[in-house]
């Protein structure tokens, strides 16, 4: 005999039929066997009782007076759908039984006389089934229930991760912002220095620029990368940096002038600003390019003997574009010489001081015709009068002598723009800048295209 824990809610099994002897026979027989046993005289009583309490299966009769039992099952599946249905016939009466099988969705039916053994085996798997489908509902809808969870916290978590992904995008769009910002500074920077050492002689204003601006136009015109086109600019801008030192007379005194002694001081000044800007990591490839400037292609130069592609590529450009400015504005030769006649020399010395791939490129450039100066689509083209604060700059401002006056990305205000347009009245010119379009609305600007001229 099985045996209950007390705490245990015993599955309630209702007998139905109109014959007390077959409702005693069966409520002794389930008796002792795990189960609560209710009885029922008739069909109507049946439905009352189920109607007062939960019944988990319900053994009816066939032939009943007053209801048969495939009336009073298909009631009980209409009504208590999880209540288990088995039926109890003693006639072979086989559309009675299908009728009971199709409209009352029994379980079983049973025959009379039943096998007491085989009807409690029959009735205790019946109530398993039960469980297990009752426990396969209680899964279903807890599924669903945490499914549902799951999408709530799914789309909560989708929703998050959009947000912080927004957060980052924002956060990198400002980190590209203040790097931005960094490298022009640095530019910038380089330029003021560059400008600052131009300052103390007379003939060197704009010189790096201009240096600078021809090394890089050579760089293109052999299809370097950008980011040796951009070191070789900046060598450019500083490869006069190690003449901070030079004496007022030293620095005005062309080197075909020069005495042995000054001689001597000038040649140090590559290795000069080598020591200046090696603290600077970015400046590492500038600063040997400048190193290497008094290197000749045919190996007979300084310090290091160098010689053909030992010498870097941006060196060698250097000191073609370097020699080319120097010689039309008398620091190498004892006099200022004609651009043409500075061309002649240079090419004179292809394969012997200058690398003949070089020299080729400063020729092509050179013979070209000036390209017109073409305005950006972001950007106008304003004289000075015209100019309004909050304006900013596309491009550096530089005097006609050459002197760089505001870098690119500047924003005018009032004072500045009064500054410029003094400087240009005291100077008997009109100077006109390129500005950002996106700074001031187009309606205020000139449609006008600047002429090459006009460009300091």
């Amino acid at each position: 005999m099985n045996t209950i824990p007390a705490e245990a809610k015993l599955p309630v099994v209702l007998c139905v039929d109109d014959e007390p002897n077959v409702l005693a026979s069966l409520r002794r027989l389930f008796r002792g066997k795990g189960f609560e046993v209710r009885t029922a005289e008739g069909g109507k009583a049946g439905l009352a009782l189920l109607a007062s309490e939960p019944v988990d299966l319900v053994i009816s009769d066939m032939r009943m007076p007053d209801m048969d039992g495939t009336e009073f099952l298909e009631l009980v599946h209409a009504r208590w759908p999880d209540t288990v249905r088995m039926l109890l016939t003693g006639h072979a009466d086989v559309m009675s039984i299908m009728g009971a099988v199709n409209r009352g969705e029994i379980y079983r039916y049973i025959t009379k006389p039943w096998d007491d053994h085989e009807i409690v085996l029959i009735v205790r798997r019946a109530l398993e089934r039960q469980a297990l489908e009752q426990e396969r509902q209680r899964l279903v809808v807890l599924t669903a229930c945490q499914n549902e969870e799951l999408r709530g916290l799914n789309a909560s978590l989708e929703a998050k991760v959009q947000a912080r992904t927004a957060e980052l995008w924002a956060a990198n769009d400002t980190l590209q912002g203040v790097n931005e910002k960094l490298k022009h500074s640095f530019i910038t920077s380089i330029k003021v220095f560059s400008t600052l050492m131009e300052m103390r002689g007379g003939n060197l204003a704009g010189h790096s620029r201009r240096v600078a601006d021809l090394a890089r136009r050579i760089a293109r015109k052999l299809q370097l990368d950008a980011h040796e086109v951009q070191d070789i600019f900046i060598a450019g801008m500083l490869h006069e940096i190690g003449k901070v030192g030079f004496t007022d007379a030293l620095l005005n005194t062309s080197v075909a002038m020069m005495n042995q002694a000054q001689l001597d001081a000038y040649r140090k000044h590559p290795a000069q600003a080598e020591h200046l800007l090696l603290p600077l990591s970015d400046l590492k490839n500038a600063a040997e390019m400048i190193a290497a400037q008094f290197e000749h292609f045919d190996g007979g130069g300084f310090p290091g003997v160098l010689s053909g592609t030992a010498i870097p590529m941006g060196t060698r450009i250097l000191s073609v574009a370097s020699d080319y400015d120097n010689m039309q504005i008398g620091t190498v030769t004892q006099t200022r010489i004609t651009a043409e006649e500075a061309k002649t020399i240079i090419v004179h010395g292809s394969g012997r001081r200058y690398d003949p791939q070089v020299v080729t490129a400063l020729v092509d450039l050179l013979t070209a015709p000036p390209p017109d100066i073409q305005l950006r689509p972001d950007e106008r083209y304003v004289s000075a009068p015209d100019l309004r604060a909050d304006m900013a700059l596309s491009r550096d401002l530089i005097a006609p002598n050459g002197v760089m006056m505001l870098s690119a990305g500047h924003v005018l205000d009032e004072r500045m723009i009064q500054k410029i347009i003094n400087f240009g009245q005291a100077g008997g010119v009109q100077l006109k800048l390129f500005i950002l379009l996106a700074s001031c609305p187009p309606a205020e600007l000139p449609e006008e295209s600047p002429r090459p001229s006009d460009v300091p």
